[in-house]
């Protein structure tokens, strides 16, 4: 071929070249102006994140802002997909198929009227003052903000009520047995003097680097924010929930009940488990997981010698005081010491760890008596703030010791904690990818790491044992209540006497579970959907790879893309396994 030839042929290239570049550019560019309008419509998630550009405001939560976000939505789901992506690398096109898959699954869901529905019994306008929990707040500034954010929490209030006003009239309530717990809630933003108040907690102790002058002078500002705006915006929403929405909610529980009910839940269950499954479909694996791990925790009790039956034994755990402690403070310490026993086991089983730290922390006192057993707070992604894992010290005769390691393992490290910070690690990703996720990879992974106790050494004692099985259980017994009383006509009590009947959760936390699916349909169905796609992943890379299977290497793959949808995570780890068995 002559030089003038190949000359001509690069001639040719040059369009597609050019036309391939623009269409990174471009993606690039959108990701990027998609991320910047994330972080001003959602102000607490970007101070959260260490963004604290939009520190002293709340998110917006008027109807038209509602309707606006969804329209702005749609123009960038337009736009993306006018980009030609066929041109793309296989990252960028990866990039371009996932915030395709988030814009259009926000989109076809707003149609379902959610925002109508904006509070539950795990949180709302009733608990703003939590949002201090993941702030940094360490300079006159911060404070400042959060003044700011103090003296609109009237505009939440109002805010709220327009949202509840309008599903009382489009028939999207949330039911009655939920909203009954509300009031007491609200009960403690009603103080006498602000001293008493939630929100007066970040004042009470401040940095040292803060002027005493100036720590009196925004103590003043607190006080005079919250009896002249805080509390009477709460007075009136205290009267509005009590008076008109909470007569208005329904008797029923599950999402079929909504208009165009069934369809929502389709839409959640395939959302939140990133699969095309149907409700039955997932039922009808709940019912299989729970027969097969009911099958395991009877050989415990075989091996324990127990004289009585299965439900005699869930009887012994959850009322004899040996497994139980008696204070909060007792519990508190036990929960760091089997944080520290967890930490060095994990380079056992992990080639890359994650820089940040994490801490414990209790669940706050106002929410305590109606959320969950524990949960997970990410850190700041500017590195001002440490993720922590926040631990339930409501009522410790409630809280039983074997079930302590398998909720660590799962809410700290190897759990939440190390996936998360090692996703936020990811410098070269999209920040949408790098802060966000897809639930079935997050709680799958979460669920897959409980079965990694086995592995660095936990659950030695019989009874803790149990307790991981009794946490396997709980997820497969999600499955079932969720599916049950969302799609199949479960009546509240059903599903709590199902959950009973097969795990030895305490009744508090039973009933709070229970009320936590009702009020989030769908959510509870990623965690055992994600467990067993990862763990399937894993068995045929073991089997594939025989001795060289290295736990390490498989992990470190699972976790270096991030939370990605099932589908795209097996295809990414078959990809590996090829790679892994080529020889060497």
């Amino acid at each position: 071929m002559s030089v003038r030839h190949v000359s001509w042929l690069m001639l040719l290239m040059i369009p597609a070249v050019a036309a391939h570049a623009d269409a990174t550019a471009d993606l690039e560019a959108l990701l990027a102006e998609a991320w910047e309008w994330r972080m001003a419509e959602y102000p607490v998630n970007a101070s959260r994140l260490g963004d604290r550009r939009y520190d002293d405001r709340w998110t917006d939560l008027s109807l038209a802002a509602f309707e606006r976000r969804h329209s702005e939505r749609r123009e960038f789901l337009r736009r993306l997909q006018a980009i030609d992506s066929s041109g793309l690398s296989a990252e960028d096109q990866l990039n371009y198929d996932l915030f395709r898959r988030e814009l259009q699954n926000s989109v076809d869901g707003h149609r379902y009227l959610e925002h109508l529905m904006p509070m539950s019994q795990r949180g709302g306008v009733q608990s703003l003052d939590n949002t201090a929990e993941g702030l940094r707040l360490a300079t006159v500034e911060d404070y400042e903000n959060w003044l700011k954010r103090m003296a609109a929490v009237e505009t939440v209030t109002e805010q709220t009520i327009e949202l509840l006003r309008a599903g009382m009239q489009s028939g999207h309530v949330q039911p009655r047995i939920l909203m009954e717990r509300i009031p007491p809630q609200i009960s403690a933003q009603l103080v006498e003097t602000a001293e008493e108040s939630p929100f007066f907690r970040a004042f009470a102790s401040m940095p040292a680097s803060i002027s005493e002058s100036e720590q009196e002078r925004l103590r003043a500002s607190a006080r005079q924010v919250i009896e002249e705006s805080v509390v009477p915006a709460y007075r009136q929403f205290s009267r509005f929930f009590e008076t008109t929405y909470l007569p208005a909610t329904r008797d029923s529980i599950g999402a079929s009940a909504l208009p165009d009910g069934a369809a929502y839940y389709e839409h959640q269950a395939k959302s939140f488990t990133t699969t095309s499954m149907t409700p039955d479909e997932i039922h009808r694996v709940g019912l299989d997981e729970v027969a097969r791990i009911r099958s395991e925790m009877q050989l415990v009790i075989d091996e324990l010698e127990f004289d009585g039956d299965f439900r005699d034994f869930l009887e012994f755990l959850r009322n004899d005081p040996q497994f139980y402690y008696e204070s909060p403070q007792e519990l508190f310490d036990a929960y760091l010491a089997i944080c520290k026993r967890i930490d060095p086991e994990l380079i056992r089983l992990f080639g890359k760890l994650p820089r940040m730290p994490y801490g414990v922390r209790t669940i706050p006192d106002n929410i305590a008596p109606d959320t969950t057993t524990a949960y997970y707070n990410r850190p700041a992604a500017d590195g001002s703030r440490a993720g922590y894992y926040y631990v339930n010290l409501y009522r410790p005769e409630m809280r039983p010791k074997y079930e302590m390691e398998v909720l660590s393992v799962h809410e700290a490290v190897p759990g939440h904690h190390l996936q998360i910070a090692l996703q936020m690690e990811l410098e070269e990703m999209p920040d949408f990818r790098r802060y966000s996720g897809f639930t079935a990879f997050t709680e799958g992974w979460g669920l897959y790491s409980e079965r990694l106790g086995y592995e660095i050494g936990l659950y030695q004692d019989p009874y803790s044992h149990f307790g991981a099985l009794t946490y396997d259980m709980w997820r497969a017994v999600r499955l079932v209540v969720d599916t049950g009383m969302h799609y199949k006509g479960w009546t509240r009590q059903q599903a709590i006497d199902f959950f009973k009947d097969n795990a030895a959760k305490t009744e508090l936390d039973i009933v709070n579970e229970i009320d936590r699916y009702i009020s989030w349909p769908g959510q509870a169905l990623a965690y055992k959907i994600g467990q067993l796609k990862i763990l399937e992943l894993r068995s045929k890379a073991q089997a594939a790879l025989g001795p060289r299977f290295d736990i390490r290497r498989f992990h470190d793959a699972l976790l270096s893309g991030g939370a990605l949808p099932l589908e795209v995570l097996e295809i990414r780890m078959n990809r590996w396994l090829a790679d892994e068995l080529r020889p060497k």
